[in-house]
């Protein structure tokens, strides 16, 4: 694709994510990809094979869609780990880089799960577990053979 498209292409692109619901996201891609197709077929192919990735968020609850979006977690955590790494300077071995890499790691895993302001709450993760609907299972009337 031209370099002068690109900023086009991309705003079509996040058009997907600002949908309402997991129905219209979909349809969005749908049409995107279509439009696509005419003037950039590569790219159009490209969203086309990636459409189960690129729209695994849609099966979260809407509450969830933001975060999973962001990498800013991601980047922050990042930035700390080489902060408090550079701080060290030189590390006698692997073994001790990795003991300071996974502190900083369960330290931020706790501030997860007990800080006021926590990524996920609590609510919109019980929306997750929460029973579904399901057809009832049809019971077999006679035991299984195992051979």
């Amino acid at each position: 694709m031209p370099k002068a498209s690109t900023e086009m292409v991309a705003a079509a692109i996040r058009t997907v994510f600002a949908q309402p619901d997991a129905g219209h996201v979909r349809s969005q891609l749908t049409e995107i990809t279509a439009m696509l197709n005419a003037q950039f077929p590569d790219v159009a192919v490209m969203l086309a094979d990636a459409t189960e990735d690129l729209l695994a968020f849609s099966a979260f609850p809407q509450a969830h869609w933001r975060k999973i979006w962001s990498t800013n977690p991601i980047e922050r955590l990042n930035a700390e780990i080489k902060r408090r790494t550079r701080v060290v300077g030189i590390f006698p071995n692997d073994a001790a880089a990795l003991r300071l890499v996974t502190a900083v790691i369960v330290e931020a895993h706790d501030e997860w799960q007990v800080a006021e302001r926590r990524y996920l709450s609590e609510e919109s993760m019980a929306a997750l577990s929460a029973p579904r609907q399901t057809e009832p299972v049809a019971i077999l009337e006679q035991p299984l053979a195992i051979a």
